[in-house]
């Protein structure tokens, strides 16, 4: 398929890795990947939370699995997969979905979501005079103080389709290992303790009775070695058989044996909860978390792409794994990804700075934390929408993380930001919805003084500019010696006689506006003629026909081919 590559990311093609290609414990942690092209080939640095293990144990654990693979195209192969994967196009339209991180570290709401690690190790003080001694008030403690009792289902769908998202994730299971769906491979679920009730079916109903796609997160692989305890409280519990030692929450906490046989059976456990996740809700996208990245639990992810694809093939939907890094990259490159769409974590901290054909998604928090916490601090509604504006400008998507508290409700101000982005996509969403990449994403950055940012995105014929300042910094114009004034002018400098482009521009329009606005060119740039007043207090959006657009950059695979 045709694609363009932006000046921003000419680098693609030159890339070079640096990547160890060691299995098993010996790995080094501090093993470290290069690239050259934003958000390309950056391979598994140390273990990402990984079970440290062996492929023996990993193949081992494959011959346990008692779940029969339905019948269908896909085979447990990199060749199987690359050959009937493909990208759904609900995912390629949508643009913008939520996460969610819920479970019962929203109990404690302290420091952030890893408190069950932290509260056995950095913060152990803190949870005694907060709690009591780990001896006497565990993690496990906070199983029936989660209650969920404010939960309603049918409010949060309709936040969220207000919102604009398109599609959900919920966390089903966090690293603790606390499932919040109705199991029967796990006793340690929300059926059976704590809410009791089905929150994942529950929200599932209610999710897709408001139109949206809903997906499913599994952060279960990172238990198995999630808490590692200082040596004088792993003592205290183990000598009075509490807590982490207690015989009855073993394969709750996976601290008191960590042999290969254990690891073998909790990798078991794992796909199984994976495979009950799939046939129960159908999810429509299945997300992982940085521990599936090691390349000896391959054999256990292939099987798990090859279950999950297959069914929905029975189903008769378009779905998809979601992994970070070279996950489903065999190559550890994840320029070179099979059967998955590739994740980035956190806008500017690992997501690509430019252009990238494909598809992909990052997913950032609303708020200081992923999970609830009593002190976070949460983005303001114009924040999220110039980073969801700037993901799409480079031709991916905004997975947008929420908070809820462990009583099933979200803090007003989450809601607040949420209804503000939802109202700026009802006049701005043809800019957002089903568009990809110009041949560049903008010009101008937040930080550059006097020149109000834009970013740029294509939806058929015409070519849409994102102004990402609010309304007082529009009025810029440049003179010939480049100088910036105030005046009733707009100026893109991407869109100068000097720029070689096919077409005239035939007409400008306000997104939310009913005029046409006159406008000028030269070699200096397009020189807009803005409107008195805006017709909203957040980043407006220019509509421009008469050029002729690249063809979207979409893959098959997923991949920037």
């Amino acid at each position: 398929m045709s694609r363009i590559i932006s000046p921003f990311c000419a680098p693609l093609l030159g890339l070079v890795l640096i990547a160890s290609a060691a299995l098993g414990p010996t790995m080094a942690r501090a093993q470290t990947a290069a690239s050259t092209m934003a958000g390309g080939g950056n391979a598994p640095t140390g273990y990402d939370m990984a079970p440290e293990t062996r492929l023996e144990v990993v193949e081992a654990a494959v011959a346990a699995l008692p779940t029969k693979m339905p019948a269908g195209p896909f085979q447990p192969t990199w060749e199987s997969l690359k050959q009937n994967y493909r990208v759904p196009q609900w995912f390629v339209e949508a643009k913008f979905g939520l996460f969610m991180h819920w479970g019962l570290y929203t109990v404690p709401a302290y420091h952030n979501e890893w408190y069950e690690k932290h509260m056995y190790g950095t913060y152990i003080q803190w949870h005694r005079e907060h709690f009591g001694p780990q001896d006497k008030f565990g993690y496990k403690d906070f199983i029936p103080l989660f209650t969920a009792e404010k939960f309603d289902p049918g409010a949060w769908a309709a936040l969220f389709k207000k919102s604009g998202a398109r599609f959900v994730i919920p966390t089903a299971q966090h690293h603790d290992n606390f499932a919040l769906w109705d199991s029967a491979v796990t006793p340690f679920n929300a059926k059976q303790m704590g809410p009791k009730r089905d929150l994942i079916g529950d929200l599932a109903k209610a999710v897709r009775a408001q139109g949206l796609k809903f997906g499913v997160s599994n952060h279960g692989i990172e238990n198995f070695q999630f808490i590692n305890p200082p040596a004088d409280l792993a003592a205290e519990l183990k000598a009075k058989q509490a807590d982490l030692y207690d015989p009855q929450w073993a394969d709750f906490y996976h601290v008191a044996d960590r042999s290969d046989a254990a690891c073998e059976k909790f990798l078991v456990n794992w796909f199984a909860r994976n495979v009950e996740l799939i046939d129960k809700y159908q999810p429509d996208m299945l997300w992982f978390d940085n521990g599936v990245d090691q390349r000896y639990l391959d054999p256990l992810k292939l099987r798990i792409a090859a279950y999950y694809y297959n069914r929905a093939l029975a189903w008769g939907k378009e779905v998809s794994l979601s992994t970070k890094k070279g996950a489903y990259a065999p190559d550890n490159e994840n320029l070179h990804t099979i059967g998955s769409i590739i994740d980035f974590e956190k806008i500017g901290a690992r997501s690509p700075a430019g252009i990238r054909p494909g598809a992909w998604q990052v997913d950032e928090p609303i708020g200081s934390t992923w999970g609830y916490t009593s002190d976070m601090k949460v983005s303001d509604a114009r924040s999220i929408i110039v980073k969801l504006a700037d993901t799409v400008s480079k031709n991916g998507t905004l997975l947008l993380n929420l908070s809820p508290k462990a009583d099933g409700t979200f803090p007003q101000e989450q809601q607040d930001t949420l209804l503000e982005i939802g109202r700026w996509l009802e006049v701005n969403g043809e800019a957002i919805y089903g568009t990809h990449n110009w041949t560049k994403f903008g010009e101008g950055d937040l930080s550059e003084k006097g020149f109000a940012p834009v970013r740029f995105t294509v939806k058929g014929a015409s070519l849409y500019a994102i102004i990402l300042n609010s309304w007082p910094a529009l009025n810029k114009v440049a003179e010939p010696a480049q100088s910036l004034v105030q005046g009733p002018e707009f100026l893109i400098r991407s869109l100068g006689t000097d720029q070689a482009m096919e077409g005239r521009i035939e007409s400008i329009s306000l997104l939310g506006g009913s005029d046409r606005l006159t406008f000028t060119r030269d070699e200096h740039g397009l020189k807009v003629q803005m409107p008195a007043t805006p017709p909203g207090k957040y980043p407006v959006v220019l509509k421009i026909t008469g050029l002729k657009m690249n063809p979207p950059t979409s893959t098959s695979s997923g991949n920037p081919e």
